[in-house]
């Protein structure tokens, strides 16, 4: 929603009774949206859990043996390649793109393929997180539950709705309403005079929808906890030096270049599997299984150190941290980003979990480094993977910040360089690469495709 199509006095609008309708509607949106979201979360951490851990040993297994991912990766493939290619919205946003603003938000005959295709993707083990499905699932909800409650409700008006069932559905997954909304606002383009009219629908529904996780984790015994990030155990830290500053801009650069390299070879990929979607999306579930196992092979570590989107596997890595050898943690950056690179160009996820993972990882193996530690590394590479990815700055500082929270206030400046500087890196890379996709050899201007972006309006 432009705030260009909006009354020139939000203030106003705000106080009449039209817009506390709203607010009302936006609180039964968020009860909606966070109950099919959470009910969403529960059936993949279940298929998860069904298919990696339980059945193996229904059918005779001690553990999974070696080669357990590649026919559910394949089936993954074959079931989000008919996503795509039968069922409307293609499945959803396409991860190697990020989170961006612009475009027709999700509709709501387009969920169907947008769920089924992450249901695939994120049950049965690719590299790619929730929060983009989980935000499509707000925005088509909200439009369907305001098209329910008026069927001549005004443009705007499912706009807003729309933009509040995103925050309802993504609040949850960050652990905080506050963060959700930053992420929305900055993913979905909102602000200007405006934002306080969509911001206070938006923050209703998202609070309401975490008393919905709650409860709903409290009256049926169950959890989405795996899905939640949740504060890293780091060491206080009481501020930098100029040496954490030092390290931080240097490791940042090279986590920007890293992730332009990844995002690049995903978007390659993407070209290449759409010519034979039915197929090449099997074969690049099978890829994902073999690099899987290749890691699992090398290090003796369990191949789901590389499968799924990561973000339960935070304690396990940091509890480990101590023992782990820098090859394997080095092993565990090839192979999961080349698996997070295939995931990113052919299937339907968010890209956040992966990246702060990747992210820990590498902060995880720069701690080696003289006069760096753990919490510094950590805590900015983080923040640098995850903008490198979004190209989204104020909210990968919050997610950081929240994520190292328990380390203190001091370690903020580098977590604030480490995201400044891996931005200003992305956009420059990105910015030449487009540039040299638009002109060709002749210096002939070229037609390039722009990302698709989620929106609300």
């Amino acid at each position: 929603m432009s705030s260009a199509s909006l009354p020139v006095d939000p203030a106003a609008l705000i106080r009449r009774g039209q817009y506390r309708i709203l607010l009302v509607i936006a609180s039964l949106i968020g009860l909606l949206v966070s109950a099919a979201s959470w009910c969403f979360l529960e059936v993949v951490d279940k298929l998860q859990e069904a298919v990696y851990e339980n059945l193996p040993g229904r059918l005779g297994y001690e553990t999974a043996p070696l080669w357990w991912p590649l026919p559910w990766l394949a089936i993954a493939g074959l079931v989000t390649a008919f996503a795509i290619e039968r069922l409307p919205g293609r499945g959803g946003h396409v991860p190697a793109e990020g989170l961006r603003s612009g475009g027709a938000p999700t509709a709501p005959i387009e969920l169907s393929g947008v769920l089924l295709a992450a249901l695939a993707t994120l049950g049965l083990g690719l590299v790619l997180g929730p929060e983009a499905p989980l935000i499509a699932l707000g925005l088509g909800l909200g439009t369907l539950a305001m098209r329910l409650i008026n069927a001549d409700a005004p443009q705007q008006a499912l706009g807003l709705m729309a933009a509040a069932g995103s925050f309802a559905a993504v609040s949850a997954i960050f652990g905080s309403p506050a963060i959700g909304a930053v992420v929305i606002i900055e993913a979905t383009g909102l602000g200007g005079a405006t934002l306080p009219l969509l911001l206070l629908p938006g923050l209703l529904a998202a609070g309401i929808g975490s008393l919905v996780f709650i409860g709903l984790g409290n009256w049926t015994g169950l959890s989405t906890s795996a899905w939640a990030l949740n504060a890293f155990p780091l060491p206080a830290f009481a501020g930098p030096g100029w040496g954490d500053f030092a390290w931080t801009i240097l490791l940042s650069l090279a986590v920007a270049v890293t992730t332009f390299a990844i995002v690049q070879l995903a978007r390659w990929s993407k070209d290449v599997v759409e010519t034979r979607p039915f197929l090449l999306t099997v074969v690049a579930g099978l890829a994902v299984g073999a690099l899987a196992i290749a890691f699992e092979q090398a290090t003796d570590v369990s191949s789901s150190a590389v499968l799924f989107s990561g973000q339960d596997a935070f304690n396990a890595l940091f509890d480990s941290a101590a023992t782990i050898s820098l090859s394997t943690l080095t092993l565990l950056l090839v192979f999961k980003g080349l698996a997070w690179s295939v995931s990113l160009g052919s299937f339907r996820g968010g890209p956040t979990f992966p990246a702060l993972f990747l992210g820990v990882a590498a902060g995880l193996l720069a701690a080696h480094l003289p006069g760096y530690g753990q919490t510094q590394a950590v805590a900015a590479l983080a923040g640098a993977a995850c903008v490198s990815i979004l190209r989204l700055p104020l909210s990968s500082v919050m997610i950081a910040t929240l994520l190292t929270v328990k380390a203190g206030l001091g370690v903020t400046p580098l977590i604030v360089v480490g995201v400044v500087v891996a931005y200003i890196a992305s956009e420059g890379m990105t910015a030449y690469a487009d540039s040299r996709v638009r002109v060709g050899p002749a210096g002939d201007a070229a037609a390039v495709e722009q990302p698709a972006r989620l929106s609300p309006s």
